[in-house]
């Protein structure tokens, strides 16, 4: 893990923010924060964590970064594996049976430990897009009632859609004009030939266009924590970890939404062309934020065993995902 030294050096040569930096896993929730987003807040902190903290910094770049995915390497606590746990969030979501079909799926299911197994669960994890089951760990684990585990983004964001104003446990709104809060979800679309922001996005799902579309989403864990005017966000599968992402919001609490590329609204900065002479395409908070789910559930149902986690709620087998993990920029 030598390289984790050397991308943490990076930090060093980010600009200071006016505002003095804070550790926003590590400061209590503010007063008035429902239970229901204190549990999701702790679960994806937790997490964060356990993966040494990576992140990505206001200007949208890769500021440290841990373990990754496939590794065999110890998480935090010196205990957990990262590919391992990785599998854990798959098979506590309840995510990991409707991909049953896809190789390696089957092995995942299975308990380490066998070098024939382990090599397909691996491969598996690598393959396979997994910030949509983390997603859906962190309400498994939160125990927020009624959520839509699916190893697709775009399914629970179609839910909020569907729920109307009062959808529950979420309910999607414009990330232009509504705050964001602890416990909610900001979520961008992916590899669009234009930027759709909300408005696209309402009317793509009122006319079903929407579909299996490419997305991503990331939980909100603190907003303006301390008057930095500062949105932290903890997302799985990014960078092929689990990372904070820090966006700017304005004075009043919005996001100050990063212009999307206007090429390709897509997470790959390979394709965006990032390169020396290209750096402001190497922004990887230049997303199409589309939608951000508001949280309604204020109490979380009562926590689920690991071996009790629900279903999740597509019975059918699903074909291999579309979502691609985000790269990590090169480092030599």
């Amino acid at each position: 893990m030598a390289y984790r030294s050397l991308l943490c050096g990076l930090a060093l040569f980010v600009p200071a923010f006016s505002a003095a930096a804070v550790e926003a896993c590590d400061i209590p929730v503010r007063f008035g924060v429902s239970e229901a987003a204190k549990a999701i807040v702790r679960a994806a902190c937790d997490e964060h964590r356990l993966w040494y903290r990576p992140f990505i910094d206001r200007d949208g770049r890769i500021a440290s970064l841990g373990v990754t995915e496939a590794e065999s390497e110890h998480l935090a606590d010196n205990g957990l594996i990262a590919w391992q746990r990785v599998a854990g969030y798959w098979r506590e979501s309840g995510t990991l049976s409707p991909m049953g079909a896809i190789p390696g799926a089957t092995s995942c299911m299975q308990s380490a430990g066998n070098r024939y197994t382990d090599s397909d669960c691996r491969a598996f994890l690598i393959d396979n897009p997994w910030s949509a089951a983390f997603i859906s760990w962190v309400m498994t684990r939160a125990g927020v009632p009624g959520f839509n585990r699916s190893p697709r983004h775009i399914d629970y964001i179609r839910a909020a859609y569907q729920g109307g104003a009062n959808g529950s446990p979420y309910r999607l709104a414009d990330p232009g004009a509504e705050k964001p809060a602890p416990g909610d979800m900001l979520c961008f679309l992916r590899n669009r030939s234009s930027t759709l922001n909300y408005a696209g996005l309402i009317e793509a799902l009122g006319t079903g266009r929407a579909g299996n579309w490419k997305s991503h989403c990331e939980v909100v864990i603190g907003a303006n924590v301390g008057g930095d005017r500062t949105l932290y966000l903890v997302g799985g599968n990014v960078a092929n970890s689990v990372v904070m992402r820090k966006l700017t919001l304005d004075r009043t609490g919005l996001l100050e939404l990063p212009k999307a590329n206007n090429t390709q609204a897509t997470a790959s900065i390979t394709e965006q062309g990032c390169s020396p002479g290209h750096e402001e395409e190497c922004n990887l908070n230049r997303q199409d934020w589309a939608a951000l789910l508001k949280l309604t559930a204020t109490a979380p149902a009562p926590a689920l065993a690991p071996e009790q986690a629900p279903a999740s709620q597509s019975a059918t087998p699903l074909p291999p995902l579309s979502d691609e993990p985000t790269p990590v920029p090169p480092t030599h």
